[in-house]
């Protein structure tokens, strides 16, 4: 058993600078990579991050134009309709007060055509009333004997 021991005890000793170097190889690792790359690790994700919200951020800023811009064309179209709607109200009234004025001249002109008719046919009645006695007259005298026209007109 001491044997082994020995035997151990020289592995222990030969393996002695393999460890120190094993050491000071892992501590130069965590010095010259590992410090260098977790910052330059934590830069990127920092810039990342930092790109991430500033993207963000414009997005955000961006829909709210877009939202601005949005509601502006909304009242622009709602002044647009309301300009057309007056303007058709307005368009409307014009044409139902020439229409108005063009019925009452065309009322006018039918008032005084039925007035004209009417003297018209008031004058044919009399004239025909005129005629219808001046020819029953002479009906009557080419008809009737001359004495038979005496007692008649006695009666």
């Amino acid at each position: 058993m001491d044997q082994i021991l020995n035997q151990l005890g020289g592995l222990v000793l030969g393996s002695v600078p393999t460890m120190v170097f094993f050491i000071l190889l892992v501590t130069a690792y965590g010095f010259l990579v590992r410090r260098p790359l977790d910052r330059v690790l934590a830069e990127r994700r920092a810039r990342t991050s930092g790109a991430i919200e500033q993207a963000k951020r414009a997005i955000a800023a961006a829909e709210a134009e877009t939202a601005r811009y949005e509601e502006k064309l909304r009242k622009a179209k709602a002044e647009i309709f309301q300009l057309r709607d007056q303007r058709m109200k307005q368009w409307n009234a014009e044409r139902e007060a020439a229409l108005g004025l063009v019925r009452q001249h065309t009322q006018d002109r039918v008032r005084g055509a039925k007035q004209e008719i009417e003297q018209s046919a008031h004058e044919a009645r009399l004239q025909i009333a005129g005629m219808s006695e001046e020819l029953s007259s002479k009906i009557l005298n080419a008809v009737l004997p001359a004495d038979v026209r005496a007692t008649e007109v006695v009666r």
